[in-house]
């Protein structure tokens, strides 16, 4: 769509979107459910942002990361785009401005925990708002069998309903075959269109090697034989 690569020109300087963003952008825009599977720093932002600004409306982003949230709303915020993220540190006056704010225009997207969007201020002035999109960041917290399940994202199915036929998006990097059914199950999408890059990372290479009793100069070795190179190294432990 034509709109979609004019806003991401605008806004991101691009001139073409990476494999597959430009369909999920084009999917949300039409009004579609839709779950995608994108590996870190696949662009998962620009498939809800773009359309976020498509759209008439409020673009409601759930996440479960309060440090992703603030990255966010600094990066959109620099573009000259209106976001803003409702945090546990603000009071009860703050967050019932910032939502007034989204609801009268102030904001375009507005940012929030799902332990926040289920009190029942939220849900009372959620239900006010036009919001032209639900954005299930970190899609997986919401399922029992994903390593970083978060209890609240089991509710957000009924505060959705609250809005009526709302488009919504889920995002993930990680999701097993079990954890993708898990999210359409319990996010009520079941004719979401599913889109899954591939996670295959040719530039990445893993090795783990037996313990021995000198460990710290193992190390040393190792970086000196690599010197000039990126790497990780996993303690079991910080102290370690």
């Amino acid at each position: 769509m034509e709109k979609s690569r004019e806003i991401l020109k605008k806004y991101w300087g691009f001139d073409s979107f990476r494999p597959m963003q430009e369909t999920i952008v084009d999917d949300v825009i039409y009004g579609h459910d839709v779950l995608a599977l994108l590996p870190t720093g696949g662009g998962k932002s620009i498939c809800f942002q773009v359309p976020g600004i498509a759209l008439e409306g409020v673009v409601v982003v759930i996440s479960p990361l309060i440090a992703l949230m603030q990255d966010q709303v600094s990066s959109l915020q620099k573009r000259g785009i209106k976001a803003i993220a409702i945090t546990g540190g603000m009071s009860e006056k703050e967050i019932d401005i910032a939502i007034d704010n989204a609801r009268f225009g102030g904001y375009k997207f507005l940012y929030t925990s799902p332990e926040r969007i289920n009190s029942r201020l939220f849900q009372e002035r959620f239900k006010l708002m036009k919001v032209a999109l639900i954005v299930v960041d970190e899609a997986h917290c919401i399922s029992e069998w994903g390593h970083d399940f978060r209890p609240e994202y089991r509710n957000l199915r009924n505060i959705v309903r609250l809005l009526g036929d709302v488009p919504m998006i889920g995002l993930t990097a990680t999701a097993t075959p079990k954890v993708q059914e898990d999210i359409l199950k319990n996010l009520d999408m079941p004719d979401a269109n599913t889109f899954k890059a591939s996670f295959n990372r040719p530039n990445l290479y893993y090795e783990v090697r037996t313990k021995t009793k000198n460990i710290e100069s193992d190390i040393i070795r190792f970086i000196k034989q690599h010197k000039g190179k990126s790497g990780v190294i996993y303690c079991l432990s910080r102290k370690k």
